[in-house]
């Protein structure tokens, strides 16, 4: 076929010709036309090859992941389709059995088994990991796997579980790699070929809806560009005019908090209600804001419904709301949630329960809710476009300070805007204050792609689990064909030619100080010893201070320098000062090229090295034994968790042998919590057993610490004993307004907490056998209440 003609042209061909015969027969499915990009994966897929797809947020990629499961199902075979968070597992599952016919569709999420030798199966990431660490019958006949939001395996906490499951994917599986646009798809695209073989990289940047920037100063609603990549000269006038009427100097912005002239959250809802520019998104990056946010807008009597609609949101909320009992429901602000609701306002982030988010983005999807005050967790996927997108601030607060947001986060941010086959144009407004100025937005709305980094490294579970899989040396050898190391790789030829470089310049340089008299090179050595050491005895240098014993002992050594450099031979040369200055420089190179090949040995076989340095732990405490686990290292193979040496260390040293279920939970949770306020209190104990285990569990962290320490690795965090009383209270038949009365924990991160909980404890039981009735029991005793009904949700 003629390499000239478009995606759609050759379609029609091959509609014509039966040449992609499944394509065509998906795509009649369909009631629109499939775009280039589309199209042109889908011919990829169906000729066998690995395909990766980068394009925008609500381009419609998630259309190859369907044809992938299309055609597995045609096949006869298994299609696996892994998404990184549990939401969107749950959103997906839904999509395809409305699809598939819920028959040949499956979801297992860890805590969730519904189907599970089902055609198509929908998992979290993690789930296709420990399955192919455990060899599992599930991956019998698996034909495709579809990793959706793959550009996640830059993520610090869980992006190495991308790199392992692409690394360790059987050859015979065919790949596809969803991605948000990144501007290094190409070099992400050659790893992928180079790991799983052919692999056909298909970058769109094209929006389905045209995305409109625009700044809100003051009451105005201003074109953040009057041209492509030109600030518009309004803003500028307006910025300025606003800075001098609040009289804040420039560095000193970073001061102020509130323009009087600056809208409200429900002046700027209403006036984007009466420019037809609902539903809106305005992301806080704080649960609080948000929630602050929809009490702001109650109390000006924001009103967005007609009563047609508020009947229906009611009916809605009540059938997601359902089989919760009512004293939780009081717990829960059940009615002060319902009342924003039928007024079409609602907050959305992690620490509201699954079942009021799911309200939330079924109504927001319905047109009924029409202004959602979210975190940034709304952006990872979840299908919820709105047709404005609005953010009041440019930074957020990362768990360790408040850090502007990135060029790719903006982007995933304002991707948000513009629904396909509803709106013509997207709209990103951006609320203006001395501290998010018009040249911050531009730059960040200019960037249009961000590139993919991996945050790949070796852990305690991961290495067990190769070794035993593989052996020490294989499993080695694995790991240096990582993401991470290929980009090591490739950042080391270019150190090495810039090496190469000052290498040749500077025996340039040595050629030309060449002296007729002597050997200059150590003459030069002398006089940069000299220069050196007047440095250090010089009061301009605070670095360092000397005794007065010191200083005359480096005063005689200066001396005797000088002395020798008068000596030397080269001293009488009339070209010296011209031999001096070629050798300085040649000095300058070489000191440059050290400080280079110092990187170049940092970077080479990087992954390899900090596995060898695990190996070396695991050996020393005796989890490995050359190149197999031992019967304790098969234990931790079985422990996923981040602690994953902490929590096996205190099976191996009985920590929970004589504990009841709800201690052993109690104890276990410390492995897994992470107390949201930096406050350093004493928690408080449940148990004299608990706090006496406690104790031995931070002995026993104190212990790994020093140990990581003597072999250069980091790991392992330090227990968090903040949910112990909690996690104890629920299992023994505590309420839930008992349980969380007196802490800052709202319902949603305790339901995540005690899910997380449930999942620690199937792996306890699962690695250690003497533990696992009791186990069993702290599951069932957790498993109860909001906890039940929300199972599989999170």
């Amino acid at each position: 076929m003629d390499s000239m003609t478009t995606p759609a042209e050759q379609y029609a061909a091959a509609r014509k010709r039966n040449t992609h015969p499944l394509t065509v027969k998906f795509i009649e499915q369909f009631d629109f036309g499939f775009d280039d990009f589309q199209i042109t994966a889908c011919h990829a897929v169906e000729d066998g090859k690995g395909v990766l797809v980068a394009a925008p947020t609500g381009a419609g990629k998630t259309v190859v992941g369907e044809f992938a499961a299309f055609s597995a199902l045609s096949q006869g075979k298994k299609c696996f389709y892994t998404t990184p968070i549990k939401a969107l597992s749950n959103q997906k599952f839904a999509e395809f059995q409305e699809r598939f016919g819920e028959d040949r569709v499956g979801l297992l999420t860890g805590d969730t088994n519904i189907n599970s030798e089902a055609q198509v199966l929908v998992m979290t990431t993690e789930v296709l990991r420990n399955m192919l660490y455990a060899n599992s019958s599930t991956l019998t006949n698996l034909g495709s796997v579809v990793m959706d939001e793959v550009h996640y395996l830059a993520d610090k906490f869980r992006g190495a579980v991308w790199e392992e499951v692409l690394i360790h994917l059987m050859e015979s599986v065919q790949v596809i790699s969803l991605s948000a646009t990144v501007s290094n798809a190409e070099e992400f695209g050659e790893w992928l070929g180079e790991v799983r073989g052919s692999t056909e990289v298909i970058v769109s940047e094209i929006r389905p809806i045209p995305l409109y920037q625009h700044v809100l100063i003051g009451n105005r609603m201003i074109d953040l560009f009057s041209e492509p990549g030109r600030v518009n000269p309004e803003i500028l006038g307006l910025e300025r005019e606003a800075l001098r009427r609040v009289k804040i100097p420039r560095h000193r912005r970073d001061r102020y908090s509130e323009n009087e002239n600056r809208l409200s959250r429900a002046e700027i809802i209403e006036k984007l209600q009466r420019e037809n520019l609902l539903p809106a998104i305005t992301f806080i990056f704080s649960r609080a804001g948000c929630d602050a946010a929809v009490k702001q807008c109650l109390q000006e009597g924001v009103k967005l419904t007609t009563t047609e609609e508020r009947v229906e949101i009611v009916a809605t909320a009540q059938r997601y709301t359902q089989n919760l009992a009512e004293e939780d429901l009081e717990v829960l602000g059940y009615r002060d949630w319902l009342t924003a609701l039928e007024r079409g306002i609602a907050a959305h982030h992690a620490g509201l329960l699954p079942s009021f988010k799911g309200a939330v983005e079924d109504l927001f999807k319905r047109g009924l809710v029409k202004a959602v005050f979210a975190t940034e967790t709304l952006a990872l996927g979840i299908n919820m476009p709105a047709r404005t997108v609005v953010l009041e601030k440019l930074s957020k607060w990362n768990g360790e300070a408040h850090v502007s947001i990135t060029p790719g986060e903006y982007t995933q941010l304002t991707g948000r805007a513009g629904r396909r086959g509803i709106d013509i144009e997207g709209n990103a407004v951006v609320q203006w204050s001395p501290t998010v100025d018009s040249a911050t937005a531009a730059g960040l709305a200019s960037t249009r792609t961000y590139p993919l980094k991996s945050s790949f490294t070796p852990t305690y579970n991961m290495s067990i689990n190769l070794i035993a899989r593989f052996g020490r040396e294989r499993a080695r050898g694995s790991l240096e064909s990582s993401f991470a190391q290929f980009q090591a790789d490739r950042a080391v030829v270019g150190l090495v030619r810039q090496v190469r470089k000052n290498d040749s310049a500077a025996a340039e340089q040595t050629e030309s100080a060449q002296c007729h008299l002597g050997d200059f090179n150590e003459y030069s050595r002398i006089r940069i010893d000299i220069k050196e050491l007047e440095r250090l005895l010089s009061k301009r240098d605070g670095r360092r201070t000397f005794d007065q014993r010191q200083r005359v002992k480096m005063e005689n050594e200066l001396d005797g320098m000088r002395r020798s450099l008068r000596q030397h031979a080269c001293h009488s040369c009339n070209d010296r000062e011209t031999h001096a200055r070629f050798a300085e420089r040649a000095d300058r190179l070489n000191r440059e090229s050290d400080g280079l090949r110092s990187r170049v040995e940092n970077r080479t076989h990087v992954i390899a090295k900090t596995f060898d340095r695990i190996c070396n732990v695991l050996t020393h405490l005796g989890y490995i034994e050359g190149e197999k686990p031992t019967a304790q290292g098969k234990i931790l193979a079985k422990i996923y968790a981040e602690s994953d040496l902490l929590l096996t260390e205190s099976i191996r040293r009985g920590v929970f042998d004589n504990l009841s279920a709800p201690e052993i939970l109690s104890v276990a949770s410390a492995m897994i919590f992470e107390s949201r306020s930096v406050e350093n209190y004493a928690p408080k104990m449940p148990h004299q057993n608990v706090a006496n285990a406690l104790a031995i569990v931070a002995k026993i962290w104190v212990e790994l610490e020093d140990i990581e320490n003597e072999f250069d690795v980091k790991t392992q965090r330090e227990p968090d004993f903040g949910f112990c009383y909690a996690a104890y209270r629920w299992a023994n038949g505590h309420s839930l307004s008992n349980v969380l009365k007196g802490t800052d924990m709202t319902v949603g991160d305790f339901v995540r907490s005690i899910k997380q909980l449930i999942d620690l404890l199937t792996q306890i039981g699962g690695a250690a056998e003497h533990l696992r009735p009791v186990c069993r029991d702290g599951i069932k005793r957790l498993d109860r209440g909001v906890i039940s009904y929300m199972l599989g949700e999170l």
